[in-house]
């Protein structure tokens, strides 16, 4: 009984919790989380390598000690000194147990130091491979809400009557166009074309014979006209069958 209300509690705080989350946002708090790794890791990686360079010194300061403890116990001993060469050599011991033991600790550090520049740089592999596939994934989630406000505007074109009110109003527009453009043919058949064309050459012609008087009051009256009527006019006349034969009558 116990075991099925602790289900029923999970349950329904999961399906809060799942209802409250949102992919897109805990993708860029995944970033900044990964990228924000980086100093920490570095800051520790600094540590084991700033232990292994004071290992290392102090290994450097142990066999330059034994160096001189070891000038030391060689001098006593051919000063005929043996008390000095005994105290020496115990330090000698120990400063030799100090250097064994600051060796093994350098060993050790600089693994550490080598693994931890291994795990760094399998981190940053997987950093940068999670936070590709990330961007990736919000990219797609930007085109895909892009997609669904396209998608929603279509919809609203038919579900709102859109639709129907464009072509509505494209059909009232064509209709106007068409019933102006009808009232304009029966407007130009209703006009007196003829007479129009008509009172038009009249004009043409008497501005014509206006330029002609101007034309021969300046002296300027050889036109194409007169010259083809002073051709005609000094052709011979031609005499017609009937006025020859009377003539020929009258002979006889």
């Amino acid at each position: 009984m116990f075991q099925r209300f602790i289900r029923a509690i999970k349950s329904m705080f999961g399906g809060l919790v799942s209802s409250m989350e949102d992919p897109k946002l805990i993708l860029e708090q995944n970033i900044r989380e990964l990228n924000e790794q980086i100093p920490q890791m570095n800051e520790n990686i600094a540590t084991v390598k700033a232990n292994a360079l004071m290992l290392r010194k102090e290994c450097d300061r142990y066999e330059k000690t034994i160096q001189e403890v070891t000038a030391k116990i060689k001098s006593a001993i051919n000063a005929d000194r043996d008390d000095l060469a005994e105290g020496y050599a115990l330090q000698l011991e120990k400063t030799r147990e100090n250097l064994q033991h600051s060796q093994e600790q350098l060993t050790f550090a600089e693994q550490a130091y080598e693994k931890a520049l291994k795990v760094k740089k399998a981190f940053m592999r997987e950093k940068d491979r999670k936070i590709k596939e990330a961007r990736e994934a919000l990219r797609a989630s930007e085109r895909a809400e892009w997609q669904g406000k396209v998608a929603d505007a279509l919809e609203s074109f038919e579900m709102g009557g859109l639709d129907q009110t464009h072509n509505e109003m494209v059909n009232k527009i064509n209709e106007n166009t068409a019933r102006n453009e009808a009232r304009m043919e029966i407007a130009l058949e209703s006009v007196d074309t003829e007479t129009m064309e008509i009172e038009a050459n009249a004009e043409k012609i008497r501005a014509q014979e206006l330029v002609s008087q101007f034309k021969q009051e300046m002296g300027k009256s050889s036109s194409k006209k007169e010259k083809k009527v002073d051709i005609e006019s000094s052709e011979p006349e031609k005499e017609e069958p009937g006025k020859t034969v009377g003539k020929t009558k009258s002979k006889s």
